[in-house]
């Protein structure tokens, strides 16, 4: 049986490392139409895919995800387990922003999101592991 995790991979209305604020809504056109499961990544490596986003919706929050991972993932799990990564991150293109320094970010495109060892937004992590 795979591991599964719990987590949110955005948080909204805080300032990311790279200057971003992500608002709420932004995911709100791609999440309604997305036809298929999102990749989970490591360290947002497209060779490197370890899963699946089972659920990604928005809550007051952030974007909230459950995601479960391959059982071939073992670097991953053997992170996760550990507890030596727990960050969580996404992959997406901007399609509106405002702003710059820092920018707002309105409409993304999900491409997918990813386990990682610093997350660009503090606080965007995995919260359960089952």
């Amino acid at each position: 049986m795979s591991l599964r995790l719990a987590g949110y991979a955005a948080l909204f209305d805080r300032v990311d490392r790279g200057g971003d604020i992500v608002r709420r809504g932004a995911f709100q056109r791609t999440l309604g139409e997305a036809a298929r499961p999102l990749p989970l990544l490591w360290q947002h490596r497209p060779d490197r895919r370890i899963g699946s986003v089972t659920l990604a919706e928005e809550d007051r929050r952030g974007l909230r995800v459950i995601a479960a991972l391959d059982d071939a993932a073992d670097e991953a799990l053997a992170a996760l387990k550990s507890g030596a990564v727990r960050g969580l991150s996404f992959g997406y293109r901007v399609r509106r922003a405002l702003g710059t320094a820092p920018r707002e970010l309105f409409d993304l495109d999900l491409v997918e999101v990813s386990l990682v060892s610093v997350p660009m937004m503090p606080g965007a992590r995995v919260h359960m592991l089952r």
